[in-house]
């Protein structure tokens, strides 16, 4: 059986964005928007805990997570290819 690389980069792009922005809010609802840097913010350019930050992050999550989903998708029809025939 193999994946469809598309969808699967886009299903894993939306999980990690919404995963990310829902995380940032969470922090928020506890701590207060502080828009200090964070350990995420190293790798996310503009990611915060603000609201405007969380928006950043989602976009930032969606493209690692797409990138990430497809390369792994198709690695796994790569593999999966070679062990059917």
């Amino acid at each position: 059986m193999k994946l469809n690389v598309k969808a699967f980069g886009l299903a894993c792009g939306l999980l990690w964005g919404f995963a990310l922005f829902c995380m940032t809010w969470w922090l928020i609802a506890l701590e207060g928007s502080t828009g200090d840097p964070t350990f995420i913010g190293r790798f996310y350019l503009g990611y915060t805990l603000s609201p405007i930050g969380s928006l950043i992050g989602l976009v930032w999550a969606f493209v690692d997570g797409a990138i990430g989903g497809v390369i792994f998708a198709w690695l796994y029809n790569v593999i999966a290819g070679r062990s059917e025939g």
